[in-house]
Order: structure tokens, then sequence, then C-alpha cells
């Protein structure tokens, strides 16, 4: 028994996925063509992945909003996840990454649910906000550039109906958020100053999880 986390090493981590990744071979040719990208540290987790998916059917999920989308991994496995019924908002700037998202949302046979929209995303939140869609998403999933976390915070806890739920990405980011390590640069002080304001912040109840590289899940009251 343990009073805190375990510390995940290597070997752990192999078990874990030895004893809980069902990962569909969609999703596995996804990560495996990902991991040869320049940017392959912007892809979530496998059981990251597996675990928000779980997220869409325990809360019987339909209506999902993205905010980063890169290769497709996270939304690839939220589609999977959603009913017949089920849709996402996808918000991305780059054509060329989301280029590889969309060959493996066909390949997935989910790209009639995904709505993707290019463009800055904080122009794309506002769009739907202006469009009516306020408490509307039932999840929201926020993994994109971190100096405009606060942001898109504000905008899909808006854009979330009340019993819905909001999941940050990178929030641990690499360790650099504590106070005492040497990294004040920008994306660090964004990350820390929004993990801050969440945990004070009485319109969610919240639980930060050491999943990957940390996951914040936010429940809008």
């Amino acid at each position: 028994m343990s009073n805190k986390s375990i510390v995940v090493t290597d070997p752990i981590y192999d078990y874990i996925l030895s004893a809980s990744l069902r990962e569909p071979e969609v999703l596995k040719l996804l990560r495996e063509e990902t991991a040869r990208h320049t940017h392959s540290n912007m892809q979530i987790a496998p059981e990251q992945g597996q675990f928000m998916a779980l997220l869409v059917e325990l809360i019987g999920a339909k209506k999902i909003l993205e905010v980063g989308v890169f290769t497709g991994y996270s939304s690839t496995s939220l589609a999977l996840a959603l009913p017949s019924d089920g849709h996402i908002t996808a918000c991305d700037i780059s054509e060329e990454f989301t280029a590889v998202a969309r060959r493996y949302w066909a390949q997935a046979g989910v790209s009639d649910k995904i709505d993707l929209r290019l463009g800055p995303a904080l122009d794309t939140l506002d769009s739907l906000i202006a469009e009516g869609r306020s408490g509307s998403f039932d999840l929201a999933f926020i993994d994109a550039d971190k100096a405009n976390y606060d942001g898109y915070y504000e905008r899909a806890l808006d854009l979330l109906r009340v019993g819905g739920l909001l999941l940050v990405d990178n929030v641990l980011w690499n360790g650099k958020v504590v106070e005492d390590s040497a990294f004040d640069d920008a994306d660090t002080a964004a990350i820390r100053a929004l993990n801050e304001k969440i945990h004070a912040d009485p319109r969610v109840t919240i639980s930060l999880l050491p999943v990957a590289d940390g996951l914040t899940l936010a429940l809008k009251r």
C-alpha cells in the first residue's frame, strides 16, 4: 500500500501497457507514424487516449470540443468512443499536421464525426460562442499552445454544459511546474498560473492526475 502515486519506471510503464492498453490497430499505426515526426513529443500517450475514451463513455458524451489536434491521436480515440450520432469540433492551426489526422480519421471511419476548424483557436472558440453554442458541449480537451491556455480554459468552460467535463493536458509539463525548478519560461509560467487558477476556481470540481504529462479533470458545476 502507498499513500502517494507510485513512481512509474520503464518496467512498470511497460507492464501498464501490457495489462491495460487495448489500442485499435488504426491508433497503433498513427502512433507509430507520429513517432517519426519532428514534433513527436506533441502526441498524447496511448494510455491517456484510452483513459479519455473511457471518460467519453462514462459521461455519455455526444458533443466534444478539442483544442489542438496535431496528427489526430486524441481526436481519433475520442471519436471511436462516441456513439453514432456523436460529434467533435476540432480546432487547430496547422494544415500540415491535420492532414495526417484526416487520413487516420478516414481510415478509422470517423471522418463524419469530426468538424475540423483551421485557424487561431481563440477565434474559433469565440465564433462558437457567438453562434450560440455556449453550454452545449459535454466534454472539452485542451492540448495546444500553452501561452493561450487561460483563454482556452475560459472559453471551453463557457461552451461546456453544467456537468460537462474539461480535460487539460500537460499540466505537469515534464516536472517544470514545480516552483523551485530552474524553469521560468513563458510556457511554464502559463501552465503554473492556470493550475493555480483551476485549483481555486469554484466553478469546477477538479482532480489533477499524474497521467502521462499530467491531466487535469475539471467538472463544470
